[in-house]
């Protein structure tokens, strides 16, 4: 499930790096080759919802768009009402393995990773898999918003053992099915507010074993076609990538750091797992409809992210051997705008390395830092060869960094 706060978070205070010592980097064993996201067209503005949230439930929810004026968050988009989970994951994993040159055949593993699912057995990635027409091993992966970056540290680990090449991460989030839209009373309308700028969208990522590690010998020839949508969630134009200009990048790519996933670091405090929930469905609830919304209290998931701090951020660097000023883009899950200027304010850096896009497309949950990767690619912020950060935060709670050279 998404984590989300109505309320700006107060990090701690910016932890440098320590003089223990450090093992040095190691060769990467597997590296990005591709990512693209899809949004569906429909959207909805957060203010709006809110005034009629209020127009419905008067005595409950404020006159004044509160969610919206707190987060930053202007519209969200809306899945169609015959559309699933499933559905979004293929349209964003069409789009990246298009822009391989790939097939489905080509793939050898598919994680479908997301907080959302299409119901509770099979697992979604088999779901996900027919329908884009995969006849591969499948598997889920699922923690909340950190489920793309752990389904990117699961691949990694398994093209490390040499047991697969080329893994899929798929991912359909469809939050705005589990938002409330009558809420009974002010307590009620507490737990529900920050699902109002929760969002829905589709990702994929291509992970391959690196050079030197069984895979291709030149990284970046298959995964530079830049996947990216538009607000209307069509693919954007990525023209003029390939022949000449293609060649002409890959030549100055010539003799430069491989690219790979560097270095990664994950931690949780899972005594935490109630401060944001969906609980319906499962064995606690599994027939409650009023249990099938998100209950995220705000002010305890304040506290218990303020345990975590930066940690695993320096962590992640210091395994990865880089620092601050090589690190090019940095991508946050992000649920509002004032708590990503406090996160880049306790890291000590500027958030121009940052692309802000809880504004105009809201919490996409697990598919946050693929949409922010697609978009740097897109904007020309992340070429091949760039170090980017990668910092996940999911509700249970966990926090996750992975330093990659794209």
């Amino acid at each position: 499930m998404s984590i989300e706060t109505t309320a700006a978070v107060e990090p701690p205070t910016a932890v440098e790096p320590s003089a223990a010592v450090v093992p040095g980097p190691t060769p990467p064993v597997a590296w990005i080759a591709g990512v693209a996201v899809h949004l569906p067209a429909e959207t909805r503005d957060v203010a709006a919802v809110e005034r009629e949230l209020h127009r419905r439930n008067p005595k409950v929810v404020p006159r004044i768009p509160m969610v919206s004026r707190l987060t930053g968050a202007r519209r969200v988009h809306v899945a169609e009402d015959d559309e699933q989970a499933s559905d979004l994951a293929v349209a964003a994993a069409r789009k990246v393995l298009a822009g391989a040159g790939l097939a489905p055949s080509d793939v050898d593993l598919l994680i479908f990773a997301s907080a959302s699912q299409d119901m509770v057995e099979p697992a979604t990635a088999h779901i996900t898999a027919a329908k884009l027409g995969a006849s591969c091993p499948v598997m889920d992966v699922k923690n909340a918003c950190n489920s793309v970056l752990n389904g990117i540290e699961v691949a990694e680990a398994l093209i490390g053992t040499g047991r697969y090449q080329r893994v899929l991460i798929a991912c359909g989030e469809m939050p705005s099915r589990a938002v409330r839209r009558d809420v009974p009373d002010r307590a009620t309308y507490a737990l529900s507010a920050p699902g109002y700028t929760m969002s829905d969208a589709g990702a994929a990522v291509l992970v391959e074993a690196a050079r030197g590690a069984g895979g291709p010998e030149t990284p970046g020839l298959q995964g530079v076609g830049l996947q990216g949508t538009g607000l209307d969630g069509a693919a954007l134009d990525t023209a003029g990538l390939g022949g000449a200009a293609l060649d002409a990048e890959l030549a100055g790519l010539a003799g430069a750091m491989p690219s790979g996933i560097l270095a990664s670091a994950f931690t949780a405090a899972s005594r935490h797992w109630d401060v944001g929930m969906l609980p319906g469905g499962g064995t606690f609830n599994p027939r409650d409809p009023e249990r099938s919304y998100f209950e995220i209290d705000g002010s305890r998931l304040r506290e218990a992210f303020d345990e975590l701090g930066p940690e695993v951020v320096v962590e992640a660097m210091s395994k990865a051997g880089v620092t601050w000023e090589e690190i090019g883009f940095v991508a946050v899950h992000q649920v509002a705008v004032a708590y990503l200027d406090d996160v880049f304010a306790s890291l000590g850096v500027p958030r121009e390395r940052a692309i802000v896009t809880i504004g105009d497309h809201g919490n996409v949950a697990s598919a946050s830092l693929p949409l922010q990767l697609s978009l740097a690619e897109q904007t020309g912020r992340l070429r091949r060869g760039d170090v980017a950060l990668l910092v996940g935060l999911a509700g249970g709670i966990s926090m996750g960094a992975m330093v990659v050279r794209w």
